[in-house]
């Protein structure tokens, strides 16, 4: 049977997914792995069991989201991402495989750190006057960037944040756009995870034990991204990512105050 700690910092993971991928709290999207990478390694795990449980959850999240946000998008964005995804996810494989559960967890803390860095200069980088015009010659490498980081760690979304936001879309129809690129990057993933053994069995029957949170984030982030500021919260989520991608990195024995 699991470990009490890993059911719940798996759980919270997990309902993360719905919450972000229902448009409240996007930094969730970048603490989900992270934290469940901490769950089921107090059980032993390696980071990839993590990854590969997460995917069809992940694909669940996209499947509501895209529900309530149907036909909210601007579509044109896959043509300039797709492209470089692919080769973005065939060499993130390439390279995965390379690494060592030790290896893949300072991986994805370090992506965790640096998407909390990219918040505070996320700004600067935007504020260019004009609206971007979204194309293939920064596309591709965005595309290739999202690949890679999806595939380490379901992390792509500062890489598509610095293609979509400076677009200037209006905020429903930017987190459905949003909403309908993971959808693709998500499902391009799911055959090279599977052939790679990263997604098997024993995950989806794990992941399958936390579908029903999937369901509850969506709608409860859907209510929350209608009625509150997410500021505050945000800024709680920010630090969380921060103190996760340190604790993967330096392997502090937190897990042991858990037991």
């Amino acid at each position: 049977m699991p470990e009490l700690s890993t059911i719940l910092f798996a759980a919270t993971g997990v309902l993360f997914i719905g919450l972000s991928k229902a448009g409240f709290g996007g930094g969730l999207g970048m603490l989900t792995t992270p934290l469940c990478v901490l769950a089921f390694g107090v059980g032993g795990r390696d980071p990839s069991f993590a990854i590969g449980t997460l995917l069809p959850l992940l694909c669940a999240g996209d499947a509501f989201s895209l529900y309530h946000y149907w036909g909210k998008w601007e579509r044109k964005n896959l043509l300039y991402l797709l492209p470089g995804v692919v080769v973005g996810v065939v060499a993130g494989l390439g390279l995965i495989g390379r690494f060592s559960p030790r290896q893949l967890n300072i991986a994805i803390g370090v992506l965790a750190i640096s998407f909390v860095a990219f918040q505070f200069i996320k700004a600067a980088i935007f504020r260019a006057e004009g609206a971007f015009a979204p194309n293939h010659r920064v596309g591709i490498p965005c595309g290739i960037g999202a690949g890679l980081t999806s595939t380490f760690a379901h992390g792509a979304g500062p890489v598509v944040s610095l293609f979509l936001i400076p677009q200037q879309m209006p905020k429903e129809i930017y987190v459905g756009t949003t909403v309908l690129v993971f959808t693709w990057i998500n499902w391009i993933k799911m055959p090279f995870f599977v052939a790679q053994g990263i997604v098997t069995r024993e995950t989806l029957l794990t992941g399958l034990c936390y579908l029903p949170l999937i369901p509850v984030g969506v709608w409860t982030g859907v209510w929350l991204n209608r009625k509150f500021s997410e500021k505050l919260f945000l800024r709680l989520v920010y630090g969380f990512t921060l103190l996760t991608g340190v604790q993967l990195i330096f392997n502090f024995n937190l897990a042991g105050l858990f037991r």
